[in-house]
């Protein structure tokens, strides 16, 4: 195997790594309103995520540095590309996580 080949599959591990883990913690959200119908449930519907749900982007920021890394052409042509769809994803990942954060403050939700 080459180097860019070995990039290649790299890249590709990360960021099936990362829809793999992620998907579990969409399918929750997802999920959220039909499983848990009291407020205790739904904080136990949560807490099988809580431990890792921030983890998991860390395998979408690492297959982002090593798409960087390996092929910057690549890279700068796919995030000038769809700068406005990423830009939004990032934002939506930042609401989640504050969102999941900040939801066991509130003494009456």
């Amino acid at each position: 195997m080459t180097l860019p080949e070995i990039w290649v599959v790299l890249i590709a591990v990360l960021f099936v790594g990362y829809f793999f883990l992620e998907g579990f913690d969409y399918g929750v959200g997802m999920l959220l309103p039909w499983i848990g119908q009291t407020d205790q449930e739904r904080r136990a519907v949560i807490a099988t995520i809580g431990p890792v749900w921030d983890a998991n982007e860390v395998w979408l920021i690492t297959a982002g540095g090593a798409l960087f890394a390996a092929f910057p052409n690549w890279y700068a042509t796919l995030f000038s590309g769809f700068y406005l769809g990423l830009f939004l994803l990032l934002v939506a990942l930042i609401i989640r996580g504050v969102a999941l954060e900040s939801r066991s403050k509130d003494a009456n939700p």
